[in-house]
């Protein structure tokens, strides 16, 4: 839909609240190429992401790593929960600690876009309870009937969420989401060969490989707005010049990474990807300060949210691991882990959360950085312009 007034305050309003909290993805988001991601053709099965610790004891909290006050309603023991979310999108312990505290099994199953998202519950859900979809991708599955309502009145800890979170316009309400997690989409790149990088169009110039990202809307965005147009244009004369503008420049393009451009350049094959800042942050950790990250103008800000999918057989139980996921220390854990921003505000109050983390431009970037940044919308039908243009993009890149 085309940017408004109302827009622009919703947007101004995240950004002037931004001071000092938060943490995100994924958009959304991170890919290991250790676990690819898996499309399930059949109800979830132990064998086919299986967690760390496979059977727990509800009687006992061993086993469990991280320290929390959070307790496990009475009566789920022996139960099982199917989770898709992202690969390496959750805290290394999150899920075996769960299962030590309720005594129950997950299954866990990775996929490696929204749009692997969507088109799994549009051709109906194979046996999964939650999902972990970015803004817009909330906002169609929405709209399409493909979630189920969530009951707040089960997840205590919602409380514990900024206020700046609740209430987007992809959810008014939270009536079907939940905040998970935020961040931006910008630029990753190796310092050593490139320089230092302050714009998308210097991705666009560069003299060597470079990886786009698989994701339509934040590539399309990002040409749109290098076209002076809306991110999220409804136009389909605005579509068409923004898929013109990436065919045209796209020569230095080696690879449309499917959620794995950080781990590209830190191989070597690429020296800047569009990637998530998290994702980033975490490859810095690792791989030293030849690698850098900015969110320039134009950079996507995301909210990702856990959310009850559609049909999904234990409804129960994923109330509660999302009541879980909210505990401070357990939100705390999972930045720790991911570096994406948070949007519990309890554990940013109750200093969980290292300032490192906190206040790293990668991670929670500055809200005067903010500005310029934007929310990919859900705009209906159009939506198949872009992914008509992208087609095209994909068959005629680098021509």
């Amino acid at each position: 839909m085309r940017k408004s007034l109302i827009f622009l305050a919703l947007l101004g309003t995240f950004i002037l609240t931004a001071c000092g909290g938060g943490e995100t993805a994924s958009t959304a988001t991170p890919a290991d190429e250790s676990e690819p991601s898996t499309e399930a053709t059949a109800e979830p099965t132990a064998d086919s992401a299986e967690t760390e610790s496979e059977e727990a004891d509800a009687s006992t909290a061993d086993g469990v790593s991280v320290q929390t006050e959070w307790v496990c309603p009475e009566g789920f023991s022996g139960q099982q929960l199917s989770i898709y979310n992202w690969a390496t999108y959750i805290g290394d312990t999150t899920v075996s600690d769960f299962e030590a505290l309720c005594g129950v099994t997950v299954v866990y199953d990775v996929y490696d876009s929204d749009d692997a998202l969507i088109t799994r519950m549009r051709q109906g859900n194979p046996g999964y309870d939650l999902g972990f979809p970015t803004d817009y991708a909330t906002a169609v599955l929405r709209r399409e009937e493909l979630l189920e309502p969530v009951d707040k009145s089960q997840i205590p800890n919602f409380a514990n969420l900024g206020e700046r979170f609740i209430n987007q316009p992809f959810d008014p309400e939270n009536q079907f989401s939940v905040p998970y997690l935020w961040g931006t989409t910008g630029i990753g790149y190796n310092r050593a060969k490139v320089g230092e990088i302050t714009s998308f169009q210097q991705l666009f110039e560069y003299d060597g490989n470079v990886a786009w990202m698989e994701n339509t809307r934040s590539m399309m965005g990002i040409a749109l707005i290098q076209l002076g147009f809306d991110p999220n244009s409804t136009d389909p004369d605005e579509i068409e010049q923004a898929k013109q503008f990436l065919i045209n420049n796209s020569d230095n393009v080696a690879v449309i990474a499917a959620d794995d451009g950080d781990s590209l350049l830190v191989q070597g094959e690429v020296d800047i990807a569009v990637e998530y800042g998290g994702d980033m942050y975490q490859q810095i950790l690792e791989n030293g300060d030849d690698y850098a990250y900015i969110a320039p103008p134009g950079a996507v800000l995301d909210i990702t949210s856990v959310v009850i999918l559609k049909d999904a057989p234990n409804v129960e139980l994923a109330h509660v691991f999302i009541d879980y996921m909210l505990d401070p220390n357990v939100a705390a854990h999972i930045v720790d882990t991911v570096r994406y921003a948070t949007p519990n505000q309890a554990a940013i109050d109750g200093g969980f959360i290292p300032e490192e983390i906190l206040n790293n431009p990668a991670v929670s970037p500055a809200p005067e950085d903010q500005t310029s940044m934007w929310f990919v919308n859900d705009i209906g039908d159009v939506e198949q312009l872009y992914n008509d243009a992208w087609d095209e993009i994909r068959v005629n890149i680098g021509q």
